[in-house]
C-alpha cells in the first residue's frame, strides 16, 4: 500500500512538471497577444491557475470542518512561495525583480497578511483570552464577515490590475503570434495536470505523513502546504528556465495575494475558520518573513542566489520550528 502511495507521488511531479511547461508557454503567448506585460499575466491567470489546488484543499476542508488545514494550508501555502520558491529560483540563477512588484504588489500582500492576522484575533486579543488560550486552543476566528471582506479587496485588487494594464501596453516583440484558441488549449491543459498532480502529490504525500503519526495541524502547514505549492515552485522554475523571469515573480507574490484575499475568503465564507494560537505564531512568521523578502528584492531589484540560499535556510529553520514546538 505505501509503495502505491510512492508511485503516486512520481506521477504527480510528472504531470506537474508537465502542466507547468504548456502552462507558461500558453500564458506568455496570451500575454504577448494581448500586448501586455507577463507580469499581469503571471499576477492574475498564472497565478489563479497555480493556486487551485490551494483553492480545492482549503475549500474543502472548510466544507468539512477540518479549519486547521483550511488555515494552515493557506499561510504554509505563502511561506513556502516566499522562502521555498523564490529562494530556489534565485539559486538556479538571481532573478530581477520589477520595479511595479516592489511598489505595488509585495506592500500589497504584507498588508493583506496583516489584515489576515489582525482581523482573525483581534476580537480575541480585546477579550483577553488569547492570552490565555493553550497552544492548541482556540485563540481567534476568520468569520464570515472577515472572509467577505477579503473577497472584495479580491475584487478591487484585479479591477486595478487590469486598469493599470490597460494604461501600459506593450510593444510589439516582433515574435510570430500563436494562435488564440492554441494559447487557450495549451493554459487549460496545463491547468489539468497542474491540479491532477497537485492532487496525487497531496494525497499521497498526506497519507504517507498521517501514517508516521503527524498532526493535522502540522501536515496542513508542512505536506499539505508543501504539496499544493508545486504548481508554484514548478511553474516559477519552468518561467525563470524559458526566460519569463516577470511570470516567475509575479506568479510567486500573485498566488499569496490569490491564497489570502481568495482562497481563506471563499473558505471562511462557507465556514468560519476557527485559528488556534500555533496558526497565530505563524501568521507572525509569515508578516516577518514578507518584510525580510521584500528588502532581499529591493536590493539591487533582484533576488541574489545568497539571498535565495538564506531564504531557504529561513524556510528550513521555519519548518524545524513547526514540527519541534
Amino acid at each position: 500500500m505505501m509503495f502505491l502511495q510512492f508511485l503516486i507521488l512520481i506521477a504527480g511531479f510528472v504531470f506537474l512538471i508537465k502542466g507547468a511547461d504548456f502552462f507558461v508557454d500558453g500564458s506568455a503567448a496570451l500575454a504577448r497577444m494581448f500586448k501586455v506585460s507577463p507580469l499581469v499575466i503571471g499576477l492574475t491567470i498564472v497565478a489563479l491557475g497555480t493556486s487551485l489546488p490551494e483553492l480545492a484543499v482549503s475549500t474543502s476542508a472548510a466544507v468539512q470542518g477540518a479549519n486547521e488545514i483550511a488555515l494552515s494550508n493557506v499561510v504554509g501555502s505563502n511561506l513556502f512561495n516566499l522562502l521555498g520558491v523564490l529562494g530556489i529560483c534565485a539559486i538556479i540563477h538571481s532573478v530581477p525583480v520589477e520595479t511595479e512588484i516592489l511598489r505595488r504588489d509585495f506592500p500589497f500582500s504584507i498588508f493583506i497578511t496583516l489584515v489576515m492576522l489582525f482581523g482573525s484575533v483581534s476580537p480575541a486579543l480585546l477579550s483577553g483570552s488569547f492570552a490565555r488560550s493553550p497552544m492548541l486552543s482556540e485563540a481567534g476566528m476568520v468569520s464570515r464577515i472577515l472572509g467577505l471582506a477579503l473577497l472584495t479587496l479580491f475584487v478591487l485588487y484585479l479591477v486595478y490590475i487590469v486598469y493599470d494594464a490597460k494604461k501600459k501596453p506593450q510593444p510589439d516583440d516582433g515574435a510570430e503570434p500563436m494562435p488564440l484558441w492554441r494559447c487557450l488549449l495549451l493554459i487549460v491543459l496545463g491547468v489539468g495536470l497542474i491540479i491532477a498532480g497537485g492532487q496525487c502529490v497531496v494525497q499521497s504525500a498526506k497519507k504517507i505523513a498521517l501514517a508516521f503519526g503527524m498532526t493535522e495541524t502540522l501536515v496542513g502547514l508542512t505536506i499539505v502546504a508543501l504539496g499544493t505549492s508545486l504548481p508554484e515552485l514548478v511553474t516559477s522554475i519552468v518561467a525563470a528556465h524559458k526566460g519569463e523571469t516577470e511570470l516567475a515573480v509575479g506568479n510567486v507574490v500573485g498566488s499569496n495575494i490569490f491564497n489570502i484575499l481568495f482562497i481563506l475568503g471563499v473558505s471562511s465564507s462557507i465556514h468560519p475558520v476557527s485559528v488556534n494560537a500555533a496558526s497565530v505564531y505563524d501568521m507572525l512568521i509569515l508578516v516577518a518573513v514578507s518584510l525580510f523578502c521584500w528588502l532581499f528584492c529591493a536590493t539591487g531589484k533582484r533576488v541574489s542566489r545568497i539571498e535565495g540560499i538564506l531564504m531557504v535556510l529561513m524556510y528550513a529553520a521555519a519548518m524545524t520550528f513547526a514540527v519541534l514546538r
